[in-house]
C-alpha cells in the first residue's frame, strides 16, 4: 500500500520530520530553513516556493506530509512558549540565547562550506555593526513597539525568511524588537488579528524574494551567509536580560538556562551531523 509518492512508514516519518521544522521555525535558535537541509528537502522547498506553479504536480505531492507536520509542530510548540515567556521572562530568555550560542558553531560552519574571502567577513561585520546600531538606537531612544497589524505583517516577513534563509531564525529580529512574545502568543491562541497580517507577510515575502534569495545563495552564498551570522550574533547579544543577573540566585539560575540551551544546541547539531541528508 502507498500514499501517493510515499509508503505509509515514509509518510509517518516525513510528517515526523516536518513536525521537527515547525518547532524549528518558532523555536528561538534554531532555524525551520537549517532543518530543511538536513532533512534533504530544501532545495526542493526553494524551487516550489519559487515557482509553485510550475512545479505544484511534481513537488507538492512530495511535500505534503511535511507540510502536515510543519502545521502540527509549528501551532503546537507556540503555545508552550507563550506560557513560558509570561510565567519565566528571563530564565527562557536565557534558554533561548544559549540554544542560539551553541547553533553558531554550525551556523558558521555552513557559512563556510563554499569557502570564505574578504568579502564574507566584510559582510559578517557590516551586517553585525548594522543590527547594533539599530538596536541600541531603538534602547537609547526609548522607542516603545506597540504590536500592530502593520508590525505582525514584519514579524511574517521575518518567518518566512527564517524557511528561505537557512540559519536565520526569526527570533533573532523580533525578540529584542519586543514582537516575539505577542506573536507567537497569539499564533497559540489562533488569535486572526495577528494569523491574517502575519499571513499576509508571509506570503508576500516568499511571492517576493523567494526567487531572488535563492538566486543570492546560489550566486554569493557565502558573502549571504555570513551576513546572517553577523545579525544572529548581534541580536543574541542584544536579548540577554542583563538586568536579570543582579542578584546571586537568579544569577546562577540563567547562567544555568543558558549552559542548558548551549548544551542542548550542540546535542542536536551532533545529531544533525551525524543524519544529515545531502
Amino acid at each position: 500500500m502507498k500514499i501517493g509518492p510515499h509508503t505509509p512508514m515514509q509518510f509517518i516519518l516525513k510528517i515526523l520530520q516536518g513536525t521537527l521544522v515547525g518547532v524549528g521555525a518558532v523555536l528561538p535558535g534554531i532555524s525551520g530553513g537549517v532543518l530543511c537541509v538536513v532533512f534533504g528537502i530544501y532545495r526542493s522547498v526553494m524551487e516550489f516556493l519559487a515557482e509553485p506553479i510550475r512545479n505544484f504536480k511534481t513537488h507538492l505531492p512530495m511535500l505534503l506530509p511535511y507540510g502536515i507536520g510543519l502545521i502540527i509542530g509549528f501551532l503546537g510548540i507556540a503555545n508552550v512558549l507563550s506560557v513560558l515567556l509570561n510565567a519565566y521572562p528571563a530564565p527562557s530568555v536565557c534558554v533561548f540565547v544559549g540554544l542560539i550560542t551553541g547553533m553558531l558553531p554550525s551556523l558558521f560552519r555552513e557559512a563556510g562550506k563554499e569557502g570564505r574571502s574578504t568579502s564574507s567577513y566584510a559582510s559578517l561585520i557590516i551586517a553585525a555593526a548594522f543590527i547594533f546600531a539599530l538596536l541600541i538606537g531603538l534602547r537609547l531612544l526609548s522607542v516603545t513597539i506597540t504590536p500592530n497589524f502593520l508590525w505582525y505583517v514584519f514579524c511574517g516577513f521575518c518567518l518566512a525568511l527564517s524557511v528561505i534563509a537557512p540559519g536565520m531564525s526569526f527570533s533573532t529580529l523580533l525578540m529584542p524588537l519586543g514582537l516575539y512574545e505577542p506573536f507567537v502568543s497569539g499564533i497559540g491562541h489562533m488569535d486572526f488579528a495577528v494569523l491574517i497580517p502575519g499571513g499576509i507577510g508571509c506570503l508576500a515575502t516568499i511571492i517576493l524574494l523567494a526567487k531572488a534569495v535563492n538566486a543570492l545563495f546560489e550566486h554569493r552564498y557565502s558573502v549571504a551567509f555570513h551576513a546572517i551570522v553577523g545579525i544572529v550574533i548581534a541580536a543574541t547579544i542584544m536579548i540577554i536580560p542583563f538586568e536579570s543577573f543582579l542578584t546571586l540566585g537568579s544569577c546562577i539560575v540563567n547562567i544555568i538556562c543558558i549552559v542548558a540551551g548551549a548544551v542542548a544546541a550542540l546535542i542536536l547539531d551532533n545529531f544533525n551531523q551525524k543524519h544529515a541528508v545531502e
